[in-house]
C-alpha cells in the first residue's frame, strides 16, 4: 500500500465511526458504502492499537471499513469480562474460530509467558493474519492451527463469505448440505477429543464457528467427562442455544446466558 493510501486508510479507521449508522439510511447509505469501497479497497490493512477494555495497548492489523470496534476495544464486552474474569495465569485457552485474533490476543495477555493458546482459523488467508497479530505482539505462547473444528478428523467444505461482504471473511463456515460456490474451499478438520489426545488439554474453551457448535461438542464428550474446562459458546440459532445447555447441563455443567447468544458454562 503506498504512503498516501495507508495515510488515507488510518483517517477512514479513526474517524468513519460517526458515520456507520448512516449506511441503514436508504440511498444514503448506498452512496456511503460506494464511497468507502472507492477511498478503502477491501483488502486495505493498516496496523492499529486498541485503544480501551481488556486488550488495551495491543495492536492489530484490520481493515479500515471493519476495524472500529478493534480500535475501540469494547467489541463483545461480556465475552471480553468473561475472559478477564475465569482466564487465569498459566492457563491453557482454546480459541475455536479465532478469525484474525482478538480474543486470541486477549487470551494470550490473561495466560501469560507460562500459559499457553492454541487459536483455530479455517480460513488461510484469515488464519495468516491471525499470525502476524500474534506474532507482531510476541505471543509466543500462541500457536495457529489452520483447521475446522467439527464433529470429526477429516477434511471439509468450508464456504469462506466475500470480501465485498465481510473484509475480514467473519461470516465463513463449514458448507453443508453439498452446496458449492466460487468462494467454496476444502479445508482440514479436527475433532477436539482428537486434538486434546496429542496436544495439552484447555482450561477454558471460546467458541464462535458460525453455526456448526453443535457439531463441535459432539466430538468433545471425553474432554467435556474428563477435563472439563470453561466453555464461553456463541451459539448462532436458539435452536443451537437450546440443544448446547442441554448437553452442556446434561455433563455437570453449570449454564447461563452472557446475553441471547452466549453460554456460559462453568464445570460444577
Amino acid at each position: 500500500m503506498a504512503e498516501s493510501d495507508k495515510r488515507l486508510a488510518n483517517l477512514f479507521l479513526r474517524y468513519a465511526a460517526p458515520f456507520a449508522g448512516l449506511r441503514k439510511v436508504p440511498v444514503l447509505g448506498d452512496l456511503l458504502s460506494w464511497t468507502s469501497r472507492r477511498l478503502v479497497p477491501t483488502d486495505s490493512l493498516v496496523w492499529a492499537e486498541i485503544a480501551d477494555g481488556p486488550a488495551k495497548g495491543l495492536w492489530m492489523r484490520v481493515n479500515p471499513r471493519t476495524g472500529q470496534s478493534v480500535l475501540s476495544g469494547l467489541g463483545e464486552p461480556l465475552v471480553q469480562q468473561a475472559l478477564a474474569k475465569y482466564l487465569l495465569p498459566a492457563m491453557t485457552f482454546y480459541d475455536l474460530g479465532a478469525n484474525i485474533g482478538f480474543f486470541s490476543l486477549l487470551g494470550a495477555r490473561l495466560v501469560g509467558t507460562t500459559g499457553l493458546v492454541y487459536s483455530f482459523e479455517a480460513d488461510p488467508e484469515i488464519a495468516a493474519r491471525l499470525r502476524g497479530n500474534l506474532a507482531f505482539n510476541n505471543c509466543q505462547q500462541a500457536s495457529v492451527e489452520q483447521k475446522a473444528v467439527w464433529s470429526e478428523s477429516s477434511t471439509v467444505s468450508f464456504e469462506r463469505v466475500d470480501a465485498n461482504t465481510s473484509p475480514d471473511r467473519g461470516l465463513g463456515h463449514v458448507a453443508s448440505g453439498g452446496t458449492t460456490t466460487a468462494q467454496t474451499i476444502t479445508v482440514e478438520a479436527v475433532s477436539l477429543d482428537e486434538f486434546v489426545a496429542k496436544h495439552t488439554a484447555p482450561d477454558f474453551v471460546k467458541c464462535d464457528v458460525e453455526g456448526a457448535e453443535v457439531a463441535v461438542f459432539q466430538s468433545a464428550t471425553k474432554l467435556l467427562k474428563e477435563t472439563r474446562p470453561i466453555l464461553l459458546v456463541e451459539t448462532h440459532s436458539a435452536e443451537n442455544h437450546r440443544t448446547l445447555r442441554q448437553t452442556f447441563g446434561d455433563f455437570g455443567y453449570a449454564c447461563s446466558d452472557l446475553d441471547g447468544n452466549h453460554i456460559l458454562a462453568l464445570p460444577r
